[in-house]
């Protein structure tokens, strides 16, 4: 038997922000390669590189977000809800991928310090924070309940910050000399990106292992089920979700008594409503009597 309900925001304005800042970054990218080849400065050239894996990011986010609202059809019976939970897998891998090649850059530029045409690479600078700034601002709230619109957010916020070092290490340059504090920045926004995209990859993928979600805990679901006299116990718990928002619960409920199908349709009715209270959108169960019940769905996992 199965009771489901089902939780939306409005996602066509979020898809157009990701659009938006396509297009924004795709401008900065062409802008500071230009830079870069005018300058002679391989920090913009390779900021420019840094900003294209960006561009490249978002247009996946932005398919990925426009993929997972296609409806659902025999074939593809969840539709394309997981095509942003794999884009938020694939850049934060990216994002990773990119940091460890800009510590090693920066370890290199520590050895051979190169000169750079400062008031370029202040001048782009300051274009870079305006665009990922503004880039960043309109993605800010979806970035907090849609881990796809999280990814491509924290590459925006991982530009923001590059671009503000670019900019300081540009001035330290212009009036110190000082070519060093450019790797110096590079090594610490490099490290931050790191952990930052770790955790993504940590819930994208437990996401895709089909993890039970870290907010719900199944003592809580097996305490929920544990109020209603008529059932003996829950068994055979599946918990998993599909997507940021959709949490599915599977299980098997063993009744004290041999009860009319009605009878049991308004009891699984109730419990749904219980367990729809701490999050669980999409309940199945199948219904028993006279199982052995009594062994805990605890003991059974620590069985297996």
């Amino acid at each position: 038997m199965e009771h489901h309900h089902h939780h939306h925001h409005d996602s066509s304005i979020s898809g157009g922000k990701l659009l938006f800042s396509v297009i924004l970054n795709l401008f900065i990218t062409i802008a500071q390669f230009i830079g870069g080849i005018l300058s002679g400065s391989l920090a913009l050239l390779s900021d420019a590189l840094h900003n294209f894996s960006d561009v490249m990011s978002l247009i996946i986010s932005y398919y990925a977000h426009r993929l997972s609202h296609r409806p659902q059809s025999l074939t593809q019976t969840f539709g394309f809800k997981r095509a942003e939970i794999l884009a938020a897998l694939f850049n934060a891998s990216v994002l990773i991928a990119v940091s460890i090649y800009l510590i090693i850059e920066s370890i290199q530029r520590f050895i051979t310090p190169q000169a750079i045409e400062s008031t370029w690479v202040m001048g782009l600078a300051a274009m870079g924070i305006a665009v990922n700034g503004l880039s960043a601002w309109l993605l800010h709230r979806d970035a907090g309940h849609n881990l796809n619109i999280r990814s491509a957010y924290l590459h925006l916020m991982g530009d923001l910050m590059t671009s503000f070092a670019v900019l300081a290490g540009g001035a330290m340059i212009y009036f110190y000399g000082w070519y060093w504090i450019d790797p110096l920045l590079s090594l610490l926004i490099s490290f931050y990106l790191i952990r930052s995209s770790y955790g993504i990859v940590r819930e994208s993928g437990g996401m895709l292992m089909q993890f039970s979600p870290e907010h719900i805990r199944v003592e809580a679901i097996v305490e929920k089920v544990k109020e209603f006299d008529a059932i003996e116990s829950i068994h055979h718990i599946h918990l998993w979700q599909l997507d940021d928002e959709t949490v599915f619960l599977e299980a098997r409920l063993n009744f004290y008594e041999d009860l009319t199908l009605s009878a049991t349709d308004c009891i699984l009715h109730d419990v749904t409503h219980a367990l729809e209270d701490i999050g669980i959108a999409h309940t199945t169960f199948q219904c028993e009597v006279g199982r052995d019940g009594r062994e805990t769905v605890l003991e059974r996992c620590r069985h297996h």
